[in-house]
């Protein structure tokens, strides 16, 4: 029977920090016995190195996610920022779920080094699904919208 691994629970929230900080998806810790992944878009997974092939210590199961990044309406991240849906705070947003857009029509803005970028409708079509908030950080080829 392999021994139970004692979780450091400020080393996981050091790394959720860390994650806030620098806008990563995901960051992983390993020390050779012990190898923690934190991330956004599942909860921590922590695994216990033995002599014996390596068996996950919690097994966390991800939520099913259909894969829009291959839709031909996706539209991805040109760069790494961070998102604004709307010109200015408190104002209209570009578009939302069931509005029309034209190709080349500008339907959110990525900050990246202090820059505020025009992110485009790649098709004009319906807005069907808007896959980023407000003020997230996101990364390069991340999926932000899907237009239909």
């Amino acid at each position: 029977m392999p021994a139970k691994t004692s979780i450091d629970s400020d080393l996981i929230r050091t790394l959720a920090s860390l994650l806030d900080e620098t806008g990563l998806n995901e960051i992983e810790y390993d020390t050779g016995s012990l190898r923690i992944r934190v991330g956004r878009s599942a909860p921590p997974t922590v695994f216990a190195a033995h002599a014996a092939p390596a068996q996950p210590a919690a097994i966390v199961a991800a939520p099913i996610v259909e894969d829009v990044a291959t839709h031909p309406g996706a539209v991805h991240s040109p760069m790494v920022g961070v998102v604004y849906m709307s010109p200015e705070p408190g104002s209209v947003p570009f578009v939302k779920i069931g509005d029309p857009v034209t190709e080349g029509q500008t339907i959110m803005l990525i900050e990246a080094m202090k820059t505020f970028n025009p992110i485009r409708a790649t098709r004009g079509g319906k807005v069907a699904r808007i896959l980023v908030g407000d003020g997230h950080p996101v990364e390069f080829g991340e999926t932000l919208m899907v237009i239909e």
